[in-house]
C-alpha cells in the first residue's frame, strides 16, 4: 500500500514540475521580492518533501518499511 502511495507522490512531483505548468506561474509578479515562479518551486518541493516523509513515516508504523540494521 505504501508503494502505491510514493508511485502517485512520484507522479505528482512529474506534474508539479512539469513546463505547462510552470509557465502558468512564469509571470513577473513579485512576492515578497521573490518572483512568483520561484515561491511556487521552494512550496511544491517542500509539500512533497513533506508528503513522503508522512507516508514514510505512516508505512513505519505499519510494519511495511524494512530497516537497513537488521541482519540476518
Amino acid at each position: 500500500m505504501a508503494s502505491a502511495r510514493f508511485v502517485a507522490l512520484f507522479l505528482l512531483g512529474a506534474v508539479a514540475f512539469n513546463p505547462p505548468l510552470l509557465a502558468i506561474f512564469d509571470v513577473d509578479t513579485l512576492i515578497l521580492g521573490v518572483p512568483l515562479l520561484y515561491v511556487y518551486l521552494f512550496a511544491a518541493w517542500a509539500v512533497l518533501i513533506a508528503l513522503v516523509r508522512l507516508v514514510a513515516e505512516r508505512s513505519e508504523e505499519a510494519g511495511g518499511a524494512v530497516r537497513m540494521d537488521e541482519g540476518p
